[in-house]
């Protein structure tokens, strides 16, 4: 078989790997893919038969192997054996194959040497696989990188800030497999207002998305503002939460108030498998240690540990902490709203600072939360509007059940158990970012 001589191939290879931080066999691929474009270049500046027209396809079933050892190349065609060959490129007389193999029949493929000699190959064709070459390193670099960091996608990274573009902080981070820093975008909504993002300041990021760019390879987009960033810091500090003992059950934060008024706060439940540990100390650590690693992380973001309960009422009450709630009503169970009583000095506190304290206790638990006064609340008046509010909506279900074909309703019914079944497992590891979520709480 005849070779294109590359003298040097091997070093080049090694050279390749080293400086990009690819694998050889990624760099051989790219090279067999740039030497295929370089063999098409040489037969169209051939032009052996004017009447081929060489389109994106033409040359699918041409492929370049590789000697590492002779250090060169060779070019194969796959080629269909046919009575009469009618493109010599993709075919090839079944009488001349079965010179060579007797057994060979129609529609059989066979692999053939077409490596132009040595001399041949030529100057622009070599120019070519010099450019495809680097184009496909690039591609390949590209490609390695989105793989890596797609694998990390939820995870926290060490970012070190590069640049700021318009009101964005362009950041390097590692995946800390020794491959090379790659820029990640930390856009204004996903900052924290007490962080100073001076250039080559390093902060820990949580890495939101990996997407593919057209033109500059994989997009990194990361956040200081997620909910994910606080479990990674509660987990890396408390050992009980990687030992699984305390599990951190949900997750409510508001690193970006609506109100420049209103500081950055989080609100987390945590349980324990565990009837001798407390979860909430176990996060609070002696003297308050472990919880001040997180907030100082965070730069000072306020941050309230609560104890998580099966029991909706419990729940709801440990989360409006640090206000003292003297009664939970839970007014509709499939609405999920609540009615909170507190005594009139612990008003102001159970709602928090614009609303902010109630809201975060309304993401974590999932209720509608409406705080009253204990000393003004009507027991008969607020009773009689219960009933009356669940009264129209059984009337209304129901007739919207009598508008429904009755094959309709069975279907629907075998998904209501379906859901009710569901809502007997466990709670969930819940991980919210509520920076943009509107109020769902009520207050007077």
């Amino acid at each position: 078989m005849s070779m294109v001589t590359l003298p040097g191939l091997r070093e080049l290879i090694d050279g390749i790997s080293r400086e990009r931080n690819l694998p050889k066999l990624s760099v051989q691929a790219a090279l067999r893919e740039a030497l295929v474009k370089g063999y098409e270049r040489y037969r169209r500046t051939q032009r052996l038969d004017s009447t081929n027209n060489f389109d994106e396809e033409y040359f699918a079933n041409f492929e370049v192997e590789l000697d590492i050892e002779e250090e060169g190349f060779r070019v194969l065609a796959t080629k269909t054996i046919v009575e009469a060959v009618s493109n010599p490129d993709h075919q090839i007389a079944l009488q001349e194959v079965q010179e060579v193999a007797d057994e060979a029949q129609l529609g059989d493929t066979v692999v053939l040497d077409v490596t132009p000699d040595q001399n041949d190959f030529g100057r622009m064709a070599a120019i070519q696989t010099k450019q495809v070459l680097a184009q496909k390193l690039r591609d390949q670099q590209r490609k390695l990188v989105q793989e890596e960091f797609q694998d990390l996608e939820g995870t926290v990274l060490q970012a070190r800030v590069l640049r700021f573009e318009r009101q964005s902080v362009i950041m390097s981070v590692s995946s800390g497999f020794g491959q090379p820093e790659v820029e990640a975008e930390l856009s204004k909504r996903d900052q924290l207002p007490n962080d100073n993002y001076r250039a080559n300041a390093t902060f820990k990021v949580y890495l939101k998305r990996v997407s593919e760019g057209a033109h500059r390879g994989p997009q990194l987009t990361v956040s200081r503002a997620d909910a994910g960033l606080v479990v990674y810091l509660f987990a890396n500090e408390v050992p009980e939460i990687e030992d699984e003992i305390v599990r951190i059950v949900a997750v409510a934060r508001e690193a970006n108030p609506p109100s420049r008024h209103v500081g950055p706060r989080t609100k987390i439940a945590v349980d324990t498998v565990e009837r001798d540990v407390d979860p909430v100390g176990a996060c609070i650590g002696a003297r308050g240690s472990r919880i001040q690693v997180v907030v100082n992380e965070l730069r000072g973001e306020k941050i309230d540990v609560i104890r998580w309960s099966p029991d909706p009422a419990t729940y709801i009450a440990n989360a409006l902490s640090p206000a003292r709630v003297d009664e939970v009503g839970l007014v509709d169970s499939e609405e999920r709203q609540a009615h909170v009583l507190v005594a009139e000095d612990q008003l102001s506190l159970a709602i928090g600072k614009e609303g902010q304290n109630v809201r975060l206790a309304a993401r974590l638990t999932g209720w509608k939360i409406d705080i009253k006064d204990i000393a003004k609340y009507d027991y008969e008046a607020e009773s009689r509007k219960i009933e009356t509010m669940l009264e129209a909506r059984r009337q209304a279900r129901a007739k919207d059940v009598e508008e429904e074909e009755p094959e309709e309703w069975e279907e629907e019914d075998d998904d209501i158990e379906e859901i009710e079944a569901e809502s007997d497992r466990p709670a969930p590891v819940l991980l919210e970012d509520t920076n943009d979520a509107p109020e769902e709480a009520a207050a007077e």
